[in-house]
């Protein structure tokens, strides 16, 4: 059961309603015909004279279910309610029906709110009666602009509840031009749009709240990020989703976060990316210690090994084991681990192979040489081989050499240039792979 809190409760109806104040005093005679007409509303003495009791018995109801929602005010308004109803008909002038009108919706609210008892399911099964006294009021020209956009929210709510998202949406809409304060006016709009099928509208409105939040110094909740994400990637907005997991992994860059948004992107989701491409989100993943089981290793093991790269397979299998997810002996990351410390011995020294690489009319021996000294952890000799191959050209993939520039200044520290050289990558799904690089240098997660 969803319950109420008294902080909550303000955002019920009654809080709105009872602020309804009704004058009870008779306003003072005129004392001349040709003076203006008192500002104050015009009742007539037939409905003050019975509106009176019914606005005081509203009150007494209303102060007790402020006290405990849970208090038993079921006499109270069996009491209330002939009162009310002698109100109704009394009622004359503009002023009084405006007052009728009032007496009806509170008295409405207040039975919902007592069977409801707090919950909040049961309360919105009971709301069907505050409708036409909600809309008489909107319509009536006693109503104050704030009251008028209470109630259009709440009337939206209402539309909502019952899955009647265009309806809700006009609602929330009108209200907003009203004036409306409402903390979760925004909130309604977006997910009346989204709801009603209108994702690509409801992503716009969750952006600029965020932007809002923010621009205002504040964080918003994660909850705001992950909505839209899921619509998204339920719609397959691939583009959409992947832009509001770069603003989520902003605001809340934790290992369990970039792990989540790495491993979809890279493993799970509608991505087709080789093995050098997923290396390069196992690579971040790592930086970010949101690699997961011996699993995760094994499998970012034997990419490095099948593609060339014994050095940083060992490297990676070691921290593993050192972190306590992979067994010191046995299992697949033990095969991987022998068969790297083997290659890394047929290798030979990397310089060899650098001087070569400075010799050969193109830079695809220079490429390759960096990726080693990369996985070596050499990123100054990384960043030089890399410069080195793209001077040269004939690399069959250029932008997988930037990315690897990009990766290496990370590392080494320089995260002007690592983002300058992210930057200059323009083709996805290299250009997403940068963004993710570049995201995280940004950003403070856990790592």
């Amino acid at each position: 059961m969803v319950t109420l809190t008294k902080a909550a409760r303000a955002a019920i109806l009654l809080i709105g309603a009872a602020a309804i104040a009704m004058p009870i005093a008779a306003p003072a005679k005129e004392k001349k015909k040709e003076e203006a007409a008192p500002a104050g509303p015009q009742l007539s003495p037939e409905f003050r004279k019975v509106a009176v009791p019914a606005d005081m018995a509203l009150r007494a109801i209303a102060d007790k279910q402020r006290a405990s929602i849970t208090t038993d005010v079921s006499a109270d308004l069996a009491a209330a309610e002939p009162l009310v109803a002698a109100a109704e008909a009394a009622a004359k002038t503009e002023d009084d029906n405006y007052y009728k009108l009032s007496f009806r919706l509170k008295i409405e609210d207040l039975k919902a709110q007592a069977a409801a008892k707090g919950d909040v399911a049961i309360y919105r099964q009971k709301e069907g009666a505050l409708i036409e006294p909600l809309k008489a009021l909107i319509a009536h020209p006693r109503a104050s602009a704030p009251e008028r956009a209470l109630y259009l929210n709440r009337l939206g709510e209402h539309a909502y509840d019952v899955k009647d998202y265009a309806g809700a949406l006009t609602y929330f809409q009108q209200a907003k031009a009203a004036g409306s304060t409402a903390s979760n006016l925004g909130l309604n709009i977006v997910r009346a749009k989204t709801e009603g099928g209108d994702i690509v509208g409801g992503i716009a409105e969750m952006k600029a709240l965020i932007a809002a939040e923010r621009a205002a110094g504040r964080t918003p909740p994660e909850a705001w990020y992950l909505y839209p994400r899921a619509k998204a990637n339920g719609a397959k907005l691939t583009a959409e989703f992947l832009d509001l997991t770069k603003l989520w992994l902003g605001a809340y860059p934790t290992a369990k976060n970039w792990r989540d948004a790495l491993v979809y992107y890279g493993f799970q989701g509608p991505y087709k990316l080789d093995k050098r491409e997923r290396i390069d989100i196992f690579r971040l993943l790592r930086l970010a210690k949101s690699l997961g089981d011996q699993n995760d290793y094994a499998e970012y093991a034997q990419n490095l090994f099948d593609v060339g790269l014994p050095e940083e397979a060992k490297a990676v299998i070691e921290e593993g084991r050192a972190a306590g997810k992979v067994p010191a002996a046995g299992g697949p990351n033990a095969m991987i681990m022998t068969d790297a410390v083997a290659a890394i011995k047929a290798e030979g020294p990397l310089d060899a192979l650098a001087k070569k690489a400075a010799a050969a009319p193109n830079g695809v021996l220079a490429a390759a040489t960096g990726d080693g000294y990369l996985g070596s952890d050499d990123y100054a000799h990384a960043i030089e081989l890399y410069t080195l191959a793209l001077k040269k050209g004939g690399v069959a993939k250029p932008e997988e050499v930037l990315t690897h520039m990009g990766i290496a200044q990370a590392r080494a520290g320089d995260k002007a240039g690592a983002k300058a050289t992210f930057a200059m990558i323009k083709s996805p799904p290299r250009a997403d792979i940068a963004s993710f690089w570049i995201l995280w240098l940004d950003s403070a997660p856990a790592a």
